[in-house]
């Protein structure tokens, strides 16, 4: 079991004022270290890529060991501060979660991130979610618990008093910053971040505010989420219809890395 400090490397990467931390989310090992490469110094990990690359539906406690082994994989880089998605812990049993996540500590992950909702659109009440987090940072408190609330990704009616609910809830519990995917509003988005003693995380959508905007409202993390994996399946799709029309594959195709390139990436261990 883990007793090391909460990992205040990753910590600090959330309390620059206007200037939140931009977390890209990869789904396998290339991603992650074409990703670094750029200069990211922390990368996240997307459910939604992880358990498609698996050809396994995400939401579904169906990827714990998928999310292990690549954790395992991306952990002890020392390129990057890794966090991971486990949905919402692969468990309702706050012992087995704590578990799992003391795992990925062991592998070198420095931040997790817990999502309340479920498979069956329902939220996992709260009383359970936050014992999930308390005996997550009992048994493993260095890493960074990013407490999720789906009220607003399940566009639940009037969701604002069940995510303050939520969240005051999951701060108490111990959590370390505080999630609302699916919020795209600037005002509630501002109230949140005036309101809240955590940093707010808020997952950028090409439709709500820019990242800019989003630091000038007080928020401390954007996430990409499965946006860029959902972009790279677009990439493809595109080009290979490109190339059977017999045109051009497109101004992308002179960013793309060689064979080479993409080879060395795993030939020498980064």
């Amino acid at each position: 079991m883990s007793h090391a400090p909460l990992d205040t490397r990753f910590a600090a990467l959330h309390r620059r004022p206007g200037e939140p931390l931009l977390l890209p989310n990869a789904w396998d090992h290339a991603s992650a270290a074409v990703l670094a490469e750029q200069g990211f110094a922390a990368i996240g990990t997307t459910s939604l890529g992880v358990a498609a690359a698996a050809g396994l539906p995400d939401g579904a406690a169906a990827t714990r060991d998928e999310t292990l082994r690549l954790a395992r994989r991306l952990g002890r880089s020392g390129r990057y501060l890794l966090s991971v998605d486990v949905e919402n812990g692969f468990s309702d049993e706050p012992d087995e979660v704590a578990a799992f996540a003391a795992e990925l500590a062991d592998a070198g992950v420095v931040g997790i991130n817990l999502e309340d909702g479920r498979p069956d659109g329902a939220l996992t009440p709260v009383a359970v979610h936050a014992a999930k987090i308390t005996a997550i940072k009992a048994a493993a408190p260095a890493l960074f618990v990013n407490a999720r609330t789906d009220t607003h990704w399940l566009a639940l009616p009037d969701p604002a008093e069940e995510t303050d609910r939520r969240l005051a809830a999951y701060q108490l519990a111990g959590a370390d910053g505080l999630f609302v995917p699916g919020l795209t509003d600037p005002g509630a988005i501002g109230r949140l971040c005036g309101s809240l003693a955590l940093p707010l995380n808020i997952l950028y959508t090409p439709t709500g505010p820019t990242l800019p905007e989003l630091a000038a409202l007080g928020v401390a993390r954007v996430s990409l989420g499965s946006y860029l994996y959902r972009t790279a399946l677009a990439a493809a799709v595109s080009t290979a219809l490109a190339i059977r029309a017999g045109a051009p594959a497109g101004g992308a195709a002179a960013d793309t890395p060689a064979y080479a390139t993409v080879q060395a990436l795993y030939a020498d261990g980064r």
